[in-house]
């Protein structure tokens, strides 16, 4: 991967919409050049998919909330990572260092979203405690891609 190659992923980031001819004329390519690296970078990982960034507030999604857990003494932490990798309100999930197991980020249209939320993991017995902090507002976020069904 070379420079031109990190500027058209810069481009694509920005809008992953824009034409190649725009991109070439950006990066100094002709169109059929950015096309070959688009799809060079694509088979080779660097570019995962081309998604949408949704606005969460439209979409009902307004409030965001960081939940840090802890998970149960006899959780199985496979079913666990399982369960956050396809649930519709969580936007992000770290495994991290400290007190704590994970660092989740949810994306709710209610308080009593947060709550629902909390309460499905725990009738599964897959977190023994938790702390929750809600978003004031948001300087820096990364797209927000919708998934599944609102809670």
């Amino acid at each position: 991967m070379d420079d031109i190659d990190r500027q058209i992923v810069i481009c694509l980031g920005e809008d992953c919409r824009r034409s190649l001819a725009d991109i070439g004329g950006a990066v100094g390519l002709s169109t059929s050049a950015v096309n070959e690296r688009i799809r060079r970078l694509a088979a080779a990982g660097v570019i995962r998919r081309f998604t949408v960034d949704a606005d969460p507030e439209a979409l009902g999604r307004g409030i965001a909330a960081f939940v840090f857990v802890g998970l149960a003494a006899d959780a199985d932490e496979a079913a666990f990572r399982a369960v956050a990798a396809g649930h519709p309100d969580i936007v992000e999930c770290q495994h991290v260092t400290g007190g704590w197991n994970y660092l989740i980020k949810i994306r709710v249209g209610s308080l009593a979203g947060i709550e629902a939320f909390l309460d499905g993991f725990k009738r599964r017995r897959l977190i023994a405690r938790s702390e929750t902090m809600i978003a004031l507002s948001t300087v820096v976020e990364p797209p927000f891609r919708p998934k599944g069904e609102a809670t």
